[in-house]
């Protein structure tokens, strides 16, 4: 019911969430395309704003630097060197004298060139005389500025120099004997000066004449070019005037465009302009300069307009788009909050009819659980007396195998005993005491020995205690030699025990110690039965905190593919009727009761060898019992 309900609030929120979202985005496309045309009129305005300023003050200073010279070629004119030359134009030393003072006016007053021109338009005398591109000798009537100062009393022109390849703007002034024109004098201007104080900054300059044609620029790469096609009109006046000599012009290929306010943007991207820094989008600020005939523009690169629009439209829509988040997870929370109070009723209910029906549950798993638990109980309890009754099993059944090597161990000292016995008799009947006393003395031994024997296997045989005292290894191991011995004695089995002096005293219970060295002694006297070399070696040693004995021997060892499974019950490589397969999980047991170790490790004697580990009594603070 609860999941049903969650699925359907699920839904709903998704088929909401979209449809806001879906609303979100067509509001932020339409708010960003509004703000970013107002954004970029307004940047506009300050870009046109900036060009008509820079406008005004580029216009002032063109003017101003050419009225400088413009009232200069009539005062040249009246100068007596000019009007004896003008008079004698043939005469060298007037025409030495003349070219001297137009050199030295030229120096002073910053002019490019000045030079005299006869009637004919002849050049007679020059500023740059003593120069390899002298005007001397040139005509230039074909030039305005020549035909405009006869004709109307003064004229002005822009070119490109015929001889010296340098553009200028050229005044001339008629030379006057009375009412009649002796000649021109014709001042030139450079207006490389011009352009050097426009370079540098963030916008462009460039004047053009009547025909379109970039005259001045503060980027050389707009220099002579066209800003609309050329008319044939245009191209006849342009050769008759040899305005721009063999400089070749072309198409910048502007495409001009009108903004709603009214500003004129040009896009040269598209132009064959050699520099790239050229081929952008500009915003046009233009004044005429009616004296010169040229038209005065600064272009403004909307570049940095247009990206300051973007950036600004970018913030309101991502500013209006955070509002519009911070909304969306407001509504999205108290519809959340709204759901979850609704699954929360439907989820108490749910609950308590399904914590009503748990307690019925629990009610009965209690039951059961603590029936089970009684009988766990019980089973524990009965395996632990089967444990038990396994190992004293497992030991009677070593006795078993042992008796027969016991026997044959306790004939031995019987018949000893029955000889010497029959020995004092007849010692006795012939009054031999002191002979008769030795052979009794040697019948008690033999007796004791019988006692020792059956007083281990006693001990061996009984349940031991579980309580851990410290234990005497060399008594163990001296127990545990008297009941394995016959059997390693049967098998013909070499043991040698090596103790180290002082060898401290172990944490474990005496029976138990003696029964895992008597069950690891017979299995070795069982793994070397066969061996032609029949060797077992004991080794009792100190390491730090642990008592370690190792018992190896020369038997065939045991195969790695079976040595992890060496403790496992009832697990043998003996054959059927040799054993039940306990001895070493018994052992593994008792060690661990101990809280010992023992692993099966690689013997000397190149059989199989067993190391335990006992922990040391004496740091365990233990006394012997």
């Amino acid at each position: 019911m609860v999941q049903g309900i969650t699925q359907v609030a699920q839904l709903r929120q998704r088929s909401v969430f979209l449809g806001w979202l879906g609303l979100g985005v067509i509001v932020l496309l339409g708010v960003g395309i509004f703000v970013h045309a107002q954004a970029t009129r307004v940047f506009l305005n300050e870009a046109a704003g900036r060009a008509e300023g820079t406008l005004q003050l580029a216009t002032t200073a063109l003017e101003g630097y050419l009225e400088r010279f413009e009232r200069l070629p009539p005062l040249i004119a009246t100068q007596q060197r000019i009007l004896d030359v003008a008079v004698a134009p043939d005469d060298p030393a007037r025409v030495d004298a003349a070219n001297l003072f137009l050199r030295d006016v030229t120096n002073v007053l910053g002019a490019s060139d000045i030079y005299f021109m006869d009637a004919t338009g002849l050049t007679r005398a020059a500023s740059n005389f003593d120069l390899p591109r002298s005007f001397v000798g040139g005509n230039f009537a074909f030039r305005p500025y020549f035909s405009d100062a006869v004709a109307f009393g003064s004229g002005s022109f822009y070119a490109l120099g015929t001889t010296s390849l340098k553009r200028g703007y050229y005044f001339g002034a008629p030379v006057r004997d009375g009412d009649r024109i002796l000649g021109v004098v014709a001042l030139k201007v450079d207006v490389d000066n011009v352009e050097a104080a426009w370079s540098g900054a963030d916008y462009h300059v460039i004047v053009t004449d009547p025909k379109g044609v970039v005259f001045l620029s503060s980027n050389p790469a707009w220099r002579f070019g066209l800003t609309r096609p050329l008319t044939s009109e245009g191209q006849d006046l342009l050769e008759t005037t040899r305005r721009y000599a063999e400089a070749l012009l072309f198409d910048i290929q502007v495409r001009e465009q009108i903004t709603p306010n009214g500003h004129v943007l040009w896009d040269t991207s598209l132009s064959r302009l050699p520099d790239d820094e050229a081929r952008r989008e500009y915003l046009l600020a233009s004044s005429a300069m009616p004296e010169a005939d040229w038209t005065l523009t600064v272009l403004q690169s909307t570049g940095p307009a247009r990206a300051q629009a973007l950036t600004f439209s970018a913030g309101a829509v991502l500013a209006l788009a955070l509002i519009g988040m911070v909304i969306a997870v407001v509504v999205q929370r108290r519809a959340r909050l709204r759901d979850l109070l609704v699954m929360q009723a439907a989820a108490q209910v749910q609950l308590e009819a399904r914590v009503a029906e748990r307690t019925h549950e629990l009610a009965d798993v209690n039951k059961a659980l603590g029936a089970e638990v009684a009988e766990r109980r019980l089973v524990e309890a009965n395996l632990r007396r089967a444990q038990d009754d396994l190992v004293q099993a497992a030991k009677l059944a070593a006795l078993g195998q042992m008796s027969a090597a016991l026997g044959h161990e306790v004939n031995q000292p019987l018949g000893a005993l029955r000889n010497y016995a029959e020995n004092a008799v007849a010692l006795l009947s012939i009054d031999r005491k002191a002979e008769t006393q030795t052979a009794l003395e040697r019948i008690l031994a033999m007796a004791d020995r019988i006692g020792a024997i059956a007083r281990r296997l006693h001990t061996f045989g009984r349940r031991p205690g579980q309580e851990l005292e410290a234990v005497d290894v060399i008594e163990a191991i001296e127990a545990a030699h008297e009941i394995a011995g016959p059997r390693l004695r049967q098998v013909g089995a070499e043991l040698s025990v090596d103790i180290m002096p002082d060898l401290s005293m172990v944490r474990a219970g005496p029976v138990r110690l003696q029964q895992v060295l008597v069950n690891l002694l017979t299995n070795a006297a069982d793994a070397v039965a066969d061996s032609a070399e029949r060797r077992v070696l004991l080794t009792a040693f100190e390491d730090a905190d642990t008592i370690v004995l190792l018992v190896e021997d020369s038997g065939t060892g045991v195969p790695p593919d079976i040595a992890p499974r060496i403790f496992d019950p009832f697990f043998s490589t003996k054959g059927v009727g040799n054993g039940l397969g306990l001895g070493l999980s018994i052992t593994y047991n008792i060690v661990k009761d101990f809280e010992g170790s023992i692993a099966l490790v690689a013997g000397r004697l190149g059989g199989a060898g067993f190391e335990v580990r006992l922990l040391s009594a004496n740091k365990q603070g233990l006394d012997a019992k």
